[in-house]
């Protein structure tokens, strides 16, 4: 079997998504491009300044002035309303974050510090502010065309471009906002998270089988918390250059403590160079790398839904159309152990992942344990196993199989009424309708 999908890893991989879990990098950015363009448009104001003055354009320039001077009433009072703007509405979002990371899981807390539209908006909205108070230190007292240096023409008008942009993200942030208290846009949120981990994944056969003797390892030494990600890319190469394999002992999303081996070496040294910055541990799991975290949510979510204090099993439904339909896209697809190769295709680093039984039972064992009492969710996640079996190969039914005739059993002994049980066990995509 060949190293089906497999993709090189990228080297700025790890650092991009890295970045995208942060909330200060885009608007730093903000911040320097904002500097940059204030310093181009003064250029251009004064440049159209000295034009005017040696075209001796005076009428002109003393047009100019005068526009400008009416528009630092209104870029003054962008300054001075802008902060406050941004104070509000994002202690209004952030309140909404709060809700519904109540209502479904705290890891939807993610979804908002890695949404394009929310920084993009909190960049913008500071971006008018400090541009404003750049361009206010470029206004001049002297009102005569002959001695004036600076008109900032150009200036005011791109702060009135912001505040137009700025009250255009403002429509679109609020609504991307309140999606996020909504089920069904969280929930195809988290699978086509899913699906983006699924797709960026290299894919490849077989065990740890050749690898040869167990000849080092390599030890942990920074903070304690949960493995994120690796550097494949880096690790690889320092392989390559020892001429050794390295195998990842921990999978991702496990927690790692200093002090243990998180690498294994196997046929020669382990490598001289440090291997520091090429594990990624933080305090919470991320999609970059994990493929069971997307199941990971989605059955957070239903099992909160499921609780006695919320007792909403549409939701679990919902989040089953997704287990369903992420377990579908990987039912045929070779799952476990990845073989990381270098440029001229030898093994480099073995990394082990879920295997087709581990998602299995994550997406179905606990859901299956609260659905007593529940018909809509015994019938969807029968609908669900029933439609998994038609897909599933062979030698992947038997899992299926197992938890299908738990979740009769656990229905069977539960419900005691034989009609109620009969109904309970009818497979329904729809739960009831």
């Amino acid at each position: 079997m060949s190293d089906r999908g497999y993709r090189r890893p990228r080297p700025l991989s790890p650092l991009r998504e890295h970045l995208r879990d942060t909330f200060w990098f885009a608007p730093t950015m903000g911040f320097v491009c904002v500097f940059v363009l204030w310093l181009v448009a003064s250029e251009v104001d004064d440049e159209i300044v000295r034009f005017l003055q040696r075209e001796e354009a005076y009428d002109e320039l003393g047009s100019l002035i005068s526009f400008v001077q009416d528009a630092k009433t209104i870029v003054t009072t962008i300054s001075s309303a802008m902060m406050t703007f941004i104070g509000v509405v994002f202690s209004i979002s952030l309140v909404a974050v709060q809700m519904a990371s109540g209502q479904l899981t705290p890891r939807v807390v993610r979804i908002f510090v890695r949404s394009r539209i929310s920084k993009l908006t909190m960049t913008v909205f500071l971006a008018t502010f400090l541009f404003s108070l750049l361009v206010l230190t470029s206004y001049e007292s002297e009102a005569d065309p002959r001695r004036v240096v600076s008109v900032p023409l150009l200036q005011s008008l791109l702060t009135l471009v912001l505040v137009g942009l700025s009250l255009l993200l403002f429509v679109v942030y609020v609504s991307a906002t309140l999606r996020l208290m909504q089920v069904g846009p969280v929930v195809d949120r988290i699978a086509r998270d899913s699906f983006r981990v699924l797709g960026r994944m290299p894919r490849g056969p077989g065990g740890a089988e050749g690898l040869g003797p167990e000849t080092g390892r390599v030890v942990y030494q920074g903070r304690a918390g949960v493995l994120r990600d690796v550097n494949t890319a880096r690790l690889v190469r320092a392989a390559r250059r020892q001429d050794v394999v390295l195998r990842l002992i921990p999978r991702i999303g496990d927690f790692v403590v200093p002090g243990t081996p998180v690498l294994a070496v196997h046929g020669g040294d382990a490598p001289s160079r440090r291997l520091r910055y090429t594990v990624s541990v933080g305090v919470e799991r991320t999609l970059h790398q994990d493929l069971s975290f997307g199941l990971r949510q989605l059955v957070d979510i239903a099992l909160r839904a499921l609780s006695t204090s919320v007792n909403d099993p549409t939701t679990a439904v919902q989040c089953l159309d997704r287990i369903v339909q992420f377990l579908a896209a990987v039912v045929d697809l070779p799952l476990g152990t990845v073989h990381h190769r270098d440029r001229s295709g030898r093994v480099r680093l073995v990394q082990e992942g879920p295997a087709w039984d581990d998602l299995v039972d994550l997406a179905f064992e606990e859901i299956r344990w609260c659905v007593a009492g529940s018909p809509q969710v015994s019938r969807r996640l029968l609908a669900g196993l029933d439609d998994l079996l038609l897909l599933a190969p062979e030698e992947r039914k038997q899992p299926l199989v197992r938890h299908r005739e738990l979740l009769v059993q656990t229905v069977e002994r539960t419900v005691p009424v034989a009609a109620d049980r009969e109904f309970a066990l009818l497979p329904d995509r729809q739960g009831i309708g």
